[in-house]
């Protein structure tokens, strides 16, 4: 029976007991923590949890607790991560890995020095949807990919960045590319691999108390010349997310569409009605998954400490997401076509290097501490 504590009480914590809590027969909560111990215990009450609550995650380091779930706000991710690791524990950490590329690689050194696992969640690859498309863009019957368009959509109101540690570059590391994108470029990094070039705009319209940037557009190009794009939002009313690849042979996404075109003597296009029956079909093999979103991740690291096996998405996976987002983060910045990888020495490579090289669009000047320990969130698990 494996000992899990689950570290910062936030609404994202709720995701993280509910996943656990399927699968009693191989785990146990056993402690919860966060600065405020008054929202761990509330969670410890509403889950009906046998868990220590502590509001220093210090005091659980001796404990020889298995796996940690690491629900803090970014800045806060590294520190605690690499204590864990240190100590003897497997950890899952939430998204974004970290605020910067140095933490990030700090992280992973102390996965690979104490041997124990480091998993990023990105819970949006354990969807149907966006499985099912990666497992229809390796059987190739699309072609080769030409054109990658994502567009992840979000919308959230004014007061959305009035919690003390939002829109900030030094304690959120970044605006909506960095905090509700991250799902979309991990699961384009999954399906077509790095980029060597991006070029990237960002601004705050209708945000006017935090410094981040509420919409971005970047344009990617990889290395055998195909290019990509994506649109990343928090304000766009209906949320509507979507992959689109547009392959030599035939178009697919999620939500689940196909389109495949055979070319008249002309050059005007013929729909190929026999492709797009072998797209269906193969799509229609496709198994369910037995479980989604963060249950799913979370059954897979489980199954991961079990059985010896890496999990699907380990720390140099969460890296590459972070190390795109930096990317953008440097053009929209700078105006500069930036070239990948991000390495130590560039200047968006430290916390402290974003904070002085990224556009600060508004300063904060007021915030709240919490907002109700009841409010429901979105996490996009059903919107692809």
């Amino acid at each position: 029976m494996l000992k899990i504590a689950i570290i910062g009480a936030g609404a994202i914590a709720n995701a993280h007991i509910n996943s656990y809590l399927q699968f009693k027969e191989r785990c146990e909560i056993v402690a919860l923590c966060d600065m405020y111990p008054e929202k761990a215990e509330a969670k410890k009450n509403e889950f009906g949890l046998n868990a220590k609550v502590v509001s220093d995650y210090k005091e659980l380091l001796d404990k020889e607790i298995d796996l940690i779930s690491v629900c803090l706000p970014p800045y806060a991710h590294a520190p605690v991560t690499v204590d864990f690791l240190n100590a003897g524990s497997h950890v899952l950490v939430e998204k974004p890995m970290a605020s910067s590329l140095e933490e990030c690689d700090l992280m992973i050194e102390a996965a690979q020095k104490s041997g124990k696992i480091l998993s990023v969640v990105a819970q949006n690859r354990f969807t149907n949807p966006i499985m099912k498309l990666k497992q229809m863009l390796d059987t190739g019957l699309a072609g080769p990919i030409l054109h990658a368009q994502v567009d992840s959509f979000w919308w959230r109101g004014h007061c959305y960045y009035d919690l003390w540690w939002r829109g900030t570059w030094e304690k959120e590391g970044g605006g909506c590319t960095l905090n509700h994108a991250v799902h979309h470029i991990d699961a384009l990094l999954w399906m077509m691999g790095r980029p060597d070039q991006v070029q990237a705009f960002m601004s705050n319209v209708a945000h006017d108390n935090a410094e981040v940037e509420d919409l971005s557009i970047a344009m990617l190009r990889y290395p055998n010349g195909a290019l990509g794009q994506i649109t990343s939002s928090v304000i766009h009313h209906g949320e509507q997310q979507q992959f689109i690849f547009q392959g030599r042979d035939a178009r697919i996404s999620a939500p689940w569409k196909i389109t495949a075109s055979l070319s008249r003597p002309n050059g005007f296009p013929d729909k190929n009605a026999e492709l797009e029956e072998q797209l269906q079909q193969a799509y229609d093999r496709l198994p369910n998954l037995p479980y989604e979103g963060h249950s799913a991740q979370i059954d897979n690291v489980l199954h991961a400490i079990e059985s010896g096996e890496p999990p699907l998405i380990d720390g140099s996976s969460g890296r590459s997401t972070l190390e795109l987002i930096m990317a953008i983060y440097k053009s929209a910045s700078t105006g500069e076509n930036v070239k990948l990888p991000l390495v130590a020495g560039d200047p968006f490579y430290t916390r402290a290097g974003v904070q002085q090289n990224a556009i600060h669009f508004y300063e904060k000047s007021g915030y709240v501490e919490n907002f109700a320990a009841n409010e429901q969130i979105t996490i996009g698990t059903t919107k692809e």
